[in-house]
């Protein structure tokens, strides 16, 4: 057998090993989502039985015990302007840095990437003190905090971007009569279209399953997925397992399917965001 054959079935195997160790979670939260509760403990990994099978009980009854349909209007919501208001003010962001090329652009650019530095836990206490006093303890303020979150890595990713495109045409849209803002929005923006889808899914996937900074800034008011999945918790610690399976279940399906669909640009986006100027 050919060594580089040889080596091929070798990281076939490896791979094939890790997606099992990565799927397996997700189909025994899937299959114990139709077991009764009680069976859920004493036989977790078996496929479900004549004896244990729930059928669509513990799905109703995860609907009805959290409000599932609320949370997940308001998920839907949070996510997708905290993930249009990332996509559209950070490329503008790094456009601007990368274009002027001075010393307060660079300095910008620096704090911006400083922020992914800093861990969450050390600012979210003064971050829900400073949201209530300006009133962004609300669906729609916490929109804003996401854009400041979320700012330093794809500020990082439109900047590598930005570097590859010829400011050659930019130049030509000038001389069409094009304004600044017409030259991005109808020439730049539709070349970083892969950095930003993959900004967008990186964003997504974050922002949906997010639990912290939901729970510290709007609590329970409006409850997001992960906010109401906590809800099937009982007195002491009790949790209706079954219910709380189904729940899981509902709520990783949206962001996978938007995952599958564009997972294309991934790669090709962080490839492209990688390049130096």
């Amino acid at each position: 057998m050919e060594k580089g054959k040889f080596s091929d079935k070798i990281w076939f195997i490896i791979l094939l090993f890790l997606a099992v160790v990565f799927l397996a979670p997700i189909f025994i939260v899937l299959l114990n989502s139709f077991k009764t509760k009680f069976s859920i403990s004493q036989t977790p990994f078996l496929l479900p039985s004549k004896e244990n099978f729930a059928g669509l009980s513990n799905y109703i009854t995860g609907i009805n015990n959290t409000g599932f349909m609320s949370a997940f209007f308001w998920s839907v919501f949070i996510t997708v302007f905290s993930v249009a208001a990332i996509v559209v003010f950070t490329s503008m962001t790094a456009w601007y840095i990368i274009r002027r090329n001075n010393k307060t652009t660079n300095a910008i650019y620096y704090l911006f990437l400083s922020s992914m530095i800093v861990p969450f836990q050390m600012v979210m206490f003064t971050m829900s003190k400073i949201a209530n006093v300006l009133s962004l303890d609300n669906p729609y303020g916490i929109i804003l905090i996401y854009l400041g979150f979320g700012a330093g890595l794809s500020v990082f990713m439109f900047a590598g971007f930005v570097k590859s495109v010829p400011i050659g045409i930019e130049e030509a849209a000038t001389i069409d009569g094009c304004n600044a803002f017409m030259t991005f929005w109808q020439v730049v923006f539709p070349i970083l279209k892969p950095t930003a889808i993959t900004v967008a899914i990186l964003n997504t996937m974050w922002i949906w399953n997010d639990y912290l900074l939901p729970y510290l800034v709007i609590g329970s008011d409006y409850k997001t997925i992960p906010i109401a999945v906590q809800y099937l918790k009982g007195g002491y610690g009790s949790v209706d397992m079954g219910a709380m399976m189904a729940m899981l279940v509902l709520s990783v399906v949206p962001v996978v399917i938007f995952y599958l669909t564009c997972q294309k640009y991934i790669i090709k986006g962080v490839a492209a965001g990688a390049v130096k100027g």
